[in-house]
């Protein structure tokens, strides 16, 4: 045995898991896919989507696996957050978690499938305690989404293709849980000139309706080319 196999072979084995924290907007509220954890410890507890890293697999890929997994969605936007490796904190064994949190339209994804796997979709404040260290991935994952939202269009990942302006605030109202001036709102938005206006109308509310909109990612890139900072 060489010394570099030596080496290897002495050092401790440790798990290697993902979880996820999967944000939604639905009716005018941010929310969280949760589910009831299905295997001991804590079998019966909420926790977050999350799994161990396969054998020939890189954590970002097992990361979009278990997403789809639950969702039936892949290629969604998720973002790398933190890595979680305390050492009690798992009660199971020795595991280092890697975090990320994800970004879906609800609409979209497979709500048979998330129900089979025991998920739920909850609005912030009915979060209730999750095993291990799960909340504080949240109150992390949280604070990403904020700080990241105001920079870039992340946002729009959780809105329907087409949609209001009031729809639009009440999105990032959600996000940084406080209430944004409608008027100022709209005058920054369309000051940025990233989305486009449509002629169709959104008659639900109203007999008038109100204008829909639509994301526009090559008038972003041109954004960005000025120099400019999308920030709302």
């Amino acid at each position: 045995m060489n010394a570099a196999s030596s080496f290897y072979s002495k050092a401790p084995r440790h798990l290697v898991a993902v979880d996820c924290i999967i944000f939604g907007f639905d009716e005018g509220r941010l929310k969280l896919l949760i589910m009831e954890r299905k295997v001991a410890p804590m079998a019966g507890e909420w926790s977050l989507v999350g799994g161990f890293v396969q054998e020939g697999e890189g954590i970002d890929e097992a990361a979009a696996r278990v997403l789809e997994f639950t969702t039936g969605l892949d290629n969604i936007y998720m973002d790398q957050l933190h890595c979680y490796g305390s050492v009690n904190r798992d009660t199971g064994a020795r595991v280092i978690s890697v975090a990320y949190y994800a970004l879906i339209r609800i609409k979209d994804h497979n709500r048979p499938l998330a129900r089979e796997h025991g998920a739920h979709w909850l609005e912030l404040h009915e979060i209730p305690t999750l095993i291990f260290d799960h909340n504080k991935m949240i109150e992390d994952a949280l604070a990403a989404l904020r700080n990241n939202a105001q920079f870039h269009p992340i946002g729009f990942e959780l809105l329907p293709e087409k949609f209001t302006l009031s729809q639009l605030r009440s999105l990032y109202e959600e996000i940084y849980q406080r209430t944004l001036d409608k008027r100022n709102f709209r005058k920054k938005i369309l000051s940025l000139d990233v989305i486009e206006k449509l002629e169709e109308k959104d008659k639900t509310s109203s007999k008038k309706g109100a204008h829909l909109y639509r994301f526009d990612p090559e008038k972003y890139e041109a954004l960005k080319r000025k120099g400019l900072v999308f920030e709302i």
